[in-house]
């Protein structure tokens, strides 16, 4: 493996030139920059990147769904085929999860140089729940080039026994699909990442069309609760976390979560926010948002979103004094310290409930689970986002077995 790790490397980086995009300079972003927030930008789209991009621009973000995107559009179809050679002695699976790697690490590379910034890349879906898988490709990544990429690791226990080992191995990490501050506290106390998400559209996506209220706030407020339990954990730490709000869906929510520590933006929320804001922020991260709840009985699970309480602070010290060996461990430690809500224990049939239902969970379909302690809202979000995830990697993963099969 490490002569083939040495080829893939020598592949990806093989006849890589891209033009440098100098971007300019937009008081707008500065504005929201002074507030403390970091701008980054959510796309894969090289076109896109580059209309969006502005000096203010540290990074860039992509993940499975984005790069599936790309792949489709078929730019790639030659370089796939070309990376048959490279992966001839695996056998048929490995070369496609081999050239799905290949092709991540390719397009961030051309990312890296042509904007010169951070590019976040995500690991093959397939791996959420294989730790030693997560940490050899996160490695693998890492070694191709140290200065710019960061990895993306899933919200799994796997992943975070993963981040936990790549971080000691000094790779930087970047937990993805996290819906809570309580999530985000369990993540920084015990895998110490390097950053760390709340996907506040996507809350507010879940309760609106749940009808648990409408949405507003709900996202924000989590993501500013997150950041403040963030900043006093990374003050007290040898490490530091960054907060990541991700997952932005109107101009508007910029003014309420400035001063988080990243904001990662879409292209077309770039192009909307020129045009909406006026480009004066202040820092909110002492807001604290009047959250729109329809169904009372459903507060208490809402605002665990957004709340830490002792179990979790108990659970993450007990994890950090003694890290599991195996995912098996790490949920036997989370169901004796009260947190199997966490990390639920999901049937074949509850899966396919997930799956069938797609990105946006329906609440009413887990009451009995909610009610019982056996699932929340974050962890529920969580299997839906890596479903979501999943099936985008299946189309690519589809795509790259249809060309080297021929």
């Amino acid at each position: 493996m490490a002569d083939l790790s040495t080829r893939i490397s020598d592949y990806v980086w093989k006849d890589l030139i891209e033009k440098h995009v100098n971007g300019k300079s937009e008081p707008f972003w500065e504005s929201l920059k002074k507030t403390g927030s970091e701008v980054w930008l959510d796309t894969a789209d090289i076109i896109e990147a580059e209309n969006s991009w502005t000096s203010e621009m540290t990074a860039i973000t992509t993940n499975n769904t984005l790069l599936n995107n790309e792949v489709q559009k078929g730019i790639y179809d030659v370089f796939i085929a070309e990376s048959k050679a490279i992966v001839r002695e695996l056998p048929p699976e490995e070369r496609v999860k081999e050239i799905a790697f290949i092709l991540n690490a390719r397009h961030g590379l051309r990312l890296s140089q042509k904007f010169k910034g951070f590019i976040n890349v995500e690991l093959h879906a397939d791996f959420a729940h294989d730790i030693n898988a997560l940490f050899n490709y996160g490695k693998r990544y890492h070694d191709i080039c140290p200065e710019q990429f960061i990895i993306k690791i899933p919200y799994t226990a796997e992943g975070l026994i993963a981040a936990r080992m790549l971080k000691d191995a000094g790779v930087k990490t970047n937990i993805s699909v996290g819906f809570s501050a309580r999530q985000n506290v369990l993540a920084v106390r015990f895998a110490r990442p390097d950053y760390v998400n709340v996907f506040i559209g996507r809350i507010g996506e879940f309760i609106s069309e749940n009808k648990l209220g409408d949405g507003t706030g709900a996202g924000e407020m989590t993501a500013i609760a997150s950041q403040n339990w963030i900043t006093g954990l990374s003050a007290e730490n040898q490490w530091q976390t960054k907060q990541v709000a991700a997952s932005i869906r109107n101009p508007k929510q910029l003014e309420m979560i400035a001063g988080t520590d990243i904001i990662t933006i879409p292209p077309h929320i770039v192009t909307a926010s020129l045009k909406d804001l006026k480009g004066k922020f202040n820092p909110r991260m002492h807001e604290n948002y009047d959250v729109s709840i329809f169904d009372e009985a459903k507060r208490e699970q809402i605002e665990k979103l957004w709340k830490v309480d002792a179990k979790i602070l108990k659970f993450s010290s007990r994890l950090a004094s003694k890290v599991p060996s195996s995912a098996n461990e790490f949920l036997h430690v989370s169901h004796e310290e009260g947190c199997e809500d966490l990390f639920p224990f999901l049937t074949k049939e509850e899966k396919a409930i997930i799956a069938a239902d797609g990105r946006i969970p329906v609440c009413s379909k887990w009451e009995k689970k909610l009610a019982e302690g056996k699932i929340a809202l974050d962890s529920l979000l969580n299997q839906a986002a890596l479903v979501v995830f999943h099936n985008d990697q299946k189309m690519l993963d589809e795509r790259i077995r249809g060309i080297i099969e021929t």
